[in-house]
């Protein structure tokens, strides 16, 4: 048997939780949006200045469930980022992004359908900003890769189907709360801390070799170019 505990970081207590409930344009589409860390939830539990939260906590045994773990070696960003800017509201002006966008999705695209779970990074507003940077040819794929690190945000683990929602219990007893005096500044610093490496160091940092996302097209580069 093979146990997770996981935490749901939210501004009220949530017992078990409801398949088919959520918003469909979250990173991985409808889910149950959660995380290994109790001190990440505490944080994403304080959206707001003033507003406490709750770090709800569950088990769930995944024996028997469908994993989709990005982090796997036989992925890479680009599948990471297919599936975001097919759920995430996603507005440029830029055009080669308008471009870029659509060539991701037809060629670095996953079906999530089959899986129960998706383990991937959380795309928080600084991280979604280092996305589009990519997709409009500002910063290379190593420098993306490398943002995606700043700020140790860490992964979400997305319970998706109506199979995971069965298997997940609800530990009240392991729930905590949340102060947002403590954890709203704590969100932000981290939030700020990723943004100010990026500017600093990377998205500012000349990259000789890099490789653009207008080289991908040009070369006509599919996923099975990135394999590891």
């Amino acid at each position: 048997m093979s146990k997770l505990v996981l935490y749901h970081g939210s501004d009220h207590i949530v017992g078990q939780p409801v398949f088919g409930k959520g918003k469909p344009d979250n990173d991985y589409g409808t889910g149950f949006y959660c995380t290994e860390s109790i001190e990440l939830a505490k944080e994403w539990a304080c959206g707001e200045r003033g507003q406490d939260g709750y770090a709800n906590a569950y088990t769930i045994d995944t024996d028997g469930l469908n994993i989709l773990n990005l982090s796997d070696e036989k992925y890479n960003i680009l599948n990471w980022l297919a599936i975001l800017i097919k759920n995430r509201r996603f507005s440029t002006t830029v055009p080669i992004a308008q471009v870029a966008k659509q060539y991701i999705i037809e060629n670095f695209s996953v079906d999530i359908a089959p899986y129960d779970i998706i383990i991937g990074y959380r795309a928080d507003d600084s991280y979604f900003s280092f996305a589009k940077d990519f997709i409009s040819n500002t910063i290379s794929l190593e420098q993306l890769s490398r943002a995606m690190r700043l700020g140790k945000l860490g992964e979400q683990v997305v319970l998706k189907s109506k199979k995971a929602f069965d298997a997940v219990q609800f530990e009240r007893d392991k729930c905590e709360y949340a102060d947002s005096s403590i954890y709203f500044p704590l969100r932000e610093k981290r939030n700020s801390e990723a943004r100010t490496q990026y500017l600093s160091v990377e998205r500012y940092n000349e990259v000789v070799n890099g490789l653009f996302i207008r080289d991908i097209m040009g070369r006509d580069m599919k996923n099975e170019d990135f394999s590891r």
